[in-house]
């Protein structure tokens, strides 16, 4: 993906809204919106988004495990199987 081809200013945004929705869709691949020059937004298909959110999701649930396994805040998986085993047994 070459981002310097998905730069845009909001003029061509503003006059060609369609094209870009489908190009966003067809794609995949971001697009930043430039302002007076400047870079001020970027726009993407809502499935890449999803994909995106649901990748984020997956990662800070990894960082939390990573920490509750620094603190030690773990349990053998032995110890998890076997009492949840007599959970569902009582049940």
């Amino acid at each position: 993906m070459s981002l310097a081809s998905q730069i845009k200013p909001i003029s061509y945004l503003k006059a060609n809204a369609a094209e870009v929705l489908e190009t966003l869709a067809e794609t995949h691949e971001p697009m930043i919106i430039t302002q007076n020059g400047e870079a001020k937004a970027v726009i993407q298909d809502i499935a890449s988004y999803e994909k995106t959110q649901e990748t984020l999701a997956l990662l800070k649930l990894l960082a939390m495990g990573q920490k509750d396994v620094e603190a030690g805040r773990t349990q053998p998986l032995n110890e998890v199987i076997t009492r949840l085993r007599a959970k569902y047994k009582s049940s």
